[in-house]
């Protein structure tokens, strides 16, 4: 006779079903993750290199940029040196850049040696991960700058870029430093954040990550600001927001990559266990998101988008595809409609009817103008509108739909009957369309 399950077993089943979304999304996209070389001193950084080994065992292709600042200020001390900094900027003579050399160097052994290791009873037991590493950043350097001679210190010029598509199509983890070549073999010391970022919009990565010291970008209160738009983030830095200096460097080259289209961009606390796949794999995440997509813009609709949203929903109403909606009715339910806006224009729109006793909400009128429905953006909508039932306290979401029943399906809707709708909406139900009803859990 089966046992039944134990509580944490169903939590994690839950789990793991939930997180199939997100395994299916990420096969064959490209992380570019960067962390400081505190980390290799932490506790937390060998469960750290189980969960990169877990990303790339799921297909996900991972580029590593890691930072050696405290390996290089230890040698720095042993030497009675010190690193200089002007404007922000670090000064690299000949002895720093000595230090930095031998820190780079065992700091990327440690890392591969972590990520080769395949013992059995660990959690990468029976992994066989390529780790690769080499000079795929050719660098210049900072030269004079306001009277400062920086010597080696170096900023990023160009990416082998086919190199690096090359190795990680392979199934192969790349591994860069903090340092580059120049075509006349001189080397330069880089900043991590610089070449993560550099390296992230030369691929067009689908998310850079940056692991920090920090629950990420938090407001005045010092609550975790989950969501960012490019604007929401620029305005933080305008207004000198009160952010730490690695978060606020972090944030500034977050939206430098965004804006050359980098898709995501993330600020993770690396003190998390964990932290990296709670971010990734749940709905609600552990740090903060910065956004470039057109979904900056969605927002609840207003009386002037009326004009836009008809022009929208006209051609599915004309398909008896949506119920018609006369400009009246728009007006007096226009605080039910959300709406994304790109450049001025309604380029989707959806409505929400929340009956609060009896925990469900109606989905509809869901239209997304033909231009722009191959990129996601109608799930991306209705993932705001699930976030929005779940802060009313909603459990369930419904829709009634006569042709796009596929759709619903393939994102989560199951088949429901007439008599699981609430009294008032099925006293309203128009038996000559003879919509189907579908329903979907969103707790």
């Amino acid at each position: 006779m089966k046992q039944p399950a134990h509580p944490d077993s169903k939590t994690f089943v839950r789990w793991f079903r939930d997180s199939a979304p997100y395994i299916n999304a990420f096969r064959g996209r490209t992380f570019v993750i960067a962390f400081g070389g505190e980390m290799l001193a932490d506790a937390q950084f060998s469960t750290l290199v189980h969960d990169l080994a877990l990303l790339n065992s799921l297909g996900v292709k991972l580029v590593l940029v890691h930072g050696c600042r405290p390996q290089i200020e230890a040698r720095l001390k042993k030497r009675n040196a010190q690193l200089h900094y002007v404007n922000g900027l670090r000064v690299t003579d000949d002895e720093a850049l000595l230090c930095v050399k031998e820190a780079a160097g065992c700091v990327r052994q440690e890392i591969e040696a972590l990520l080769s290791m395949g013992l059995t009873n660990s959690p990468m037991a029976g992994a066989c991960i390529r780790v690769v590493s080499g000079n795929f950043i050719t660098a210049q350097p900072l030269g004079v700058r306001d009277g400062v001679d920086y010597r080696h210190t170096g900023e990023v010029r160009r990416v082998d870029t086919s190199a690096l598509r090359n190795l990680l199509d392979s199934g192969a983890i790349a591994l860069l430093s903090p340092i580059g070549y120049s075509p006349t073999g001189e080397i330069f010391n880089l900043s991590a954040e610089d070449v993560a970022t550099t390296v992230a919009a030369r691929l067009r990565a689908d998310k850079l990550i940056y692991l920090v010291d920090g629950k990420g970008v938090t407001d005045n209160r010092h609550h975790l600001i989950r969501e960012l738009t490019l604007s929401h983030a620029e305005r933080l830095l305008d207004k000198k927001h009160k952010l730490g200096e690695v978060i606020q460097h972090c944030l500034q080259a977050a939206i430098s990559a965004c804006r050359k289209e980098v898709a995501r961009a993330h600020i993770i606390d690396r003190n998390i266990d964990g932290a990296l796949l709670l971010e990734l794999f749940t709905r609600d995440g552990s740090g903060t998101l910065l956004m470039a997509d057109p979904f900056e813009d969605t927002r609840q609709a207003r009386l002037e988008d009326i004009g836009g949203i008809l022009e929208l929903i006209a051609p599915l109403e004309a398909e008896d595809i949506l119920v018609r909606r006369s400009r009246e009715k728009l007006e007096m339910e226009i605080e039910h409609f959300t709406v994304v806006e790109r450049d001025g224009a309604i380029v989707a729109c959806a409505a929400l009817y929340p009956f609060i006793k009896e925990k469900i909400s109606e989905l509809a009128c869901l239209a997304v103008h033909p231009d722009y429905r191959t990129q996601g953006r109608g799930k991306a909508l209705l993932g705001y509108i699930e976030k929005q039932s779940r802060q009313l306290g909603i459990t369930r979401l419904f829709v009634l739909s006569t042709r796009t029943s596929h759709w619903f399906r393939e994102h989560g809707f199951n088949s429901g009957a007439l008599d699981k709708l609430p009294v008032k909406r099925r006293a309203l139900y128009n038996y000559q369309r003879k919509a189907k009803v579908f329903i979907k859990d969103i707790v």
